[in-house]
This record gives structure tokens, C-alpha cells and sequence, in this order.
């Protein structure tokens, strides 16, 4: 009971931190050096249909940003708040222990691949799943590593509705979740423009027809 008052004195208090600096309607809590994370953040709070000031939260409480999604995905597959798994996860247990400790596997961080994943930061974490039956996955032992890159990977292209593949691509150069996230966004965006503009393209065009007839 006693470290549930204490969650909840923090979780007051971050609340009301984050209140405070986005009473303008521009701060999203992140410093300077971080803005390069806030559409990443922005993500997340869409995947999960959460507010980004819980995003926030999670990241005041020392969970580091790619870390995130990882509470929030074990929290949702095991039916518990994201407090009880961030509270666990900040009394230094691995995220392989903690998702055993809610009830869950490693097969739940599973995504489906084609194509060649390895010498990639991804090739451990398959190399388990090619060689295991399904039957044995629960069994395997990921890292910390391997589940936050999993993790992430489901977040990105499930999000957006792009090809893992190229993800890990991305990964296996050294990218950032941040600036993957940036990168796929910004690309969708172009994708999206150009559809419009032949959508409008093909209004126009018609248009000039009926006004021919």
C-alpha cells in the first residue's frame, strides 16, 4: 500500500508538470534536445490511443524513450495499468523477467518478417524464432535489447503500415527509433500529398469535360 501512495504522489505530481508547461498549448514537456523524440512520442500516443501527457509521464518516471512503448505494450497484453509495469520495470528486473512475472511469452513479440534479417541488431532475436519450434518459444531468452528493438519494430509498421523490413534496414544502419519514425512520417506524408494532388488532378479534369459537353 505503501509504494502504491508513493506511485501515486509521483504520477500527481508529473501530471501536474505537464499541465503546467503545455498550459500554452505548445509545450510538449521535452527539452530542447529532445524535440527531435516528439514525434516519435506523438506515435506512441496515437498507436495506444493515449494522451501524449501519459507519454510524458512514463518518460518522467525514467523510463528511457524507446523504452516506452515496451510498458505499454506489456501493460496492454497483460490487462494491468502502466504503472504496476513501469513500477517493476524501475526496480531493475529485465523486460524478459517482467513479462513472464505478468503472465506473457517471448512469442508475444514476435513480427512477421520475409527476407534475411541477419547482422542486424534483429538477427539474434529471429535466429531464436527460425530455430525454435512455436511450440518452444516461450522458452526463449531475449535481451533487453532484442524486446525493445521488437517492440519498436511492431509499434513502427503497424502504426504506419510499413514494411518491417525496411525498418530493420533502417535499424541495421545505425537509425534511431526517432529518426525512423521521422523518416516513414514524412515519406507517408509525400505519398499522401501526391494522392491528393491526382484526386484534385482528376476533379479538375472532370470538370472540363462537363463544361466541353
Amino acid at each position: 500500500m505503501r509504494l502504491v501512495g508513493i506511485s501515486l504522489v509521483v504520477l500527481m505530481f508529473a501530471t501536474a508538470s505537464v499541465i503546467e508547461s503545455g498550459a500554452g498549448g505548445a509545450d510538449t514537456g521535452f527539452s530542447p534536445g529532445e524535440e527531435a523524440l516528439s514525434g516519435f512520442f506523438l506515435a506512441i500516443g496515437d498507436y495506444y490511443r493515449i494522451p501524449q501527457s501519459e507519454v510524458v509521464i512514463i518518460k518522467e518516471r525514467g523510463i528511457p524513450a524507446y523504452e516506452i512503448p515496451v510498458v505499454l505494450f506489456i501493460a496492454k497484453r497483460a490487462h494491468v495499468a502502466p504503472e504496476i509495469v513501469m513500477d517493476f520495470r524501475l526496480r531493475d528486473n529485465t523486460w524478459l523477467y517482467a513479462t513472464r512475472r505478468f503472465g506473457l511469452g517471448p512469442e508475444i513479440f514476435y513480427v512477421p518478417v520475409s527476407g534475411v534479417v541477419k547482422n542486424s541488431p534483429y538477427g539474434k532475436a529471429y535466429g531464436y524464432y527460425k530455430h525454435k519450434p512455436k511450440k518452444e518459444w516461450k522458452t526463449i531468452a531475449l535481451s533487453d535489447e532484442d524486446i525493445i528493438n521488437l517492440v519498436n519494430l511492431k509499434l513502427m509498421s503497424e502504426h504506419y503500415g510499413y514494411p518491417p523490413e525496411k525498418i530493420i534496414k533502417m535499424r541495421s544502419g545505425g537509425q534511431e527509433f526517432g529518426s525512423i519514425n521521422d523518416e516513414i512520417r514524412k515519406e507517408k506524408g509525400k505519398i499522401r500529398d501526391h494522392e491528393e494532388k491526382e484526386v484534385r488532378a482528376k476533379s479538375e479534369r472532370g470538370k472540363g469535360r462537363k463544361e466541353i459537353e
